[in-house]
């Protein structure tokens, strides 16, 4: 027990003296989006059930592809964790359809992350917040839409090189984009793509 004093002294001494490190970088790949077709429970992100509106026509979604492009600066705290805040152009949507219409709905978004990394190696864990803020959209109701978005990411990335490397992520957004009769319609989105980091003179 005597000893336990002299640890904590000896880990916050640590954790004073630890390099923390700055290094910037830019992102981009391709976007695999759409928005659910009920959020009526977390069994229906992704599939409306056959008879969870009956009586009413179910909008039916589909994914679109497109691009997503950004900076960030990743904050090493030590070898294990960094924080990287991220600014993100991120075009999104989703295709509609109805037994009567077929609706694409592209969207552009501008995204504000905080994404916390956690290293093994050449691998790295990503888990996040996002802000989304819509700025621009097409084929998408004016009158019945949301202008942001919250979301939460979860992905992982590898090292190809000291600069380089490859990442995935998956992002479900929490705010409902649109309403349709009585269904409520969130963003799903898959990244893939690559990032490359800056070296940073001493």
């Amino acid at each position: 027990m005597k000893k336990l004093p002299f640890l904590f002294i000896f880990l916050i001494s640590s954790l004073s003296f630890a390099q923390v490190t700055f290094t910037p970088g830019i992102r981009g790949g391709a976007n695999f989006a759409k928005f659910t077709e009920t959020d009526g429970g977390i069994y229906n992100w992704f599939e409306a059930s056959d008879d969870y509106w009956a009586g009413e026509e179910k909008v039916q979604t589909q994914y679109i592809t497109d691009f997503y492009v950004g900076v960030f600066g990743t904050i090493r705290f030590s070898k294990l964790y960094a924080l990287q805040p991220e600014i993100n152009y991120s075009r999104q949507g989703t295709i509609m359809k109805t037994s009567t219409q077929e609706v694409k709905s592209e969207l552009s978004y501008i995204s504000l992350q905080a994404v916390n990394k956690f290293y093994l190696k050449k691998f790295n864990l990503h888990a996040g917040l996002s802000i989304d803020l819509l700025i621009s959209d097409k084929n998408f109701d004016p009158y019945n839409k949301k202008t942001t978005d919250l979301g939460i990411l979860v992905g992982a990335g590898y090292d190809i090189t000291k600069n380089f490397g490859i990442e995935a992520r998956f992002k479900k957004g929490m705010i409902s984009q649109i309403k349709t009769t009585s269904e409520d319609h969130t963003n799903l989105l898959f990244q893939a793509g690559v990032y490359y980091t800056f070296n940073m003179k001493k």
